[in-house]
């Protein structure tokens, strides 16, 4: 009997002691070395804004009431802004991008004593966007409406002349753009640019003066592109 009660004291005690062991705080240390996140997966949705600069050449088409025809190849150095959203949907890219340009874009030619000269004091766009991604590269194509603003000069003996004529017109071209990280990219561009026919009125040219505008373009630029809904998602690696 006494063996019997001995044995259940023993027992209750151990059971007591580990209940309250169980109950004391941790006290091991945390480890001296953290992992790091995992990196957030890339993505190019986003808005982004951010600069170009490149050069212009093209052919500006003039013919007059005298029958005289006008064929001059403007060229010069362009740069600007442009702004711009992109939307992801598995490997593919579509989006809307607005971009202005001040442009050094100009040529001239004589015709007979008469100088004909054209110059293009601005240019702007606003296109969508279509492309294909492998992750951080992307091709894309690009198009959509041209606006720009012409400086066109008649110059001969005694006077000088010069219309401003405001253009819209249709613009395609295509690119390639790198993500350096999840907010900067860089890119390279090429544009075709037809602002199509229009008339103008020198007063000392016979007869209104037709002339066509169009235009290459190449350019390179940066963009930053603004994380706008919260941590982009990661996926853990094991």
């Amino acid at each position: 009997m006494l063996r019997k009660i001995l044995m259940s004291t023993v027992i209750l005690f151990g059971a007591v002691g580990a209940a309250w062991a169980a109950d004391l705080p941790n006290r091991k240390e945390a480890p001296a070395y953290m992992p790091p996140p995992p990196p957030p997966i890339f993505t190019w949705t986003g808005v982004y804004i951010g600069g170009q600069v490149g050069y212009q050449f093209g052919k500006s088409e003039s013919s007059d009431g005298l029958g005289n025809y006008v064929n001059m190849s403007p060229s010069g150095v362009v740069g600007g802004a442009h702004v711009g959203y992109n939307y992801q949907v598995a490997q593919f890219v579509f989006g809307l991008e607005g971009d202005v340009n001040g442009s050094g874009y100009h040529g001239s030619a004589d015709v007979g004593p008469v100088n004909y000269s054209a110059r293009e004091d601005f240019d702007g766009s606003i296109r969508g966007r279509v492309g294909v991604a492998w992750d951080r590269a992307l091709i894309y194509g690009t198009g959509g409406v041209a606006f720009a603003n012409f400086k066109n000069d008649y110059n001969g003996f005694g006077f000088n002349d010069s219309v401003n004529t405001g253009r819209v017109g249709w613009t395609v071209g295509g690119g390639v753009e790198y993500a350096l990280d999840n907010n900067w990219s860089i890119r390279a561009e090429y544009r075709y640019t037809d602002f199509g026919h229009f008339n103008e009125f020198s007063p000392d040219v016979v007869g209104p003066v037709n002339r066509r505008e169009t235009d290459n373009k190449v350019q390179v630029g940066f963009s930053y592109k603004f994380d706008m809904f919260g941590p982009t998602p990661v996926v853990a690696k094991y």
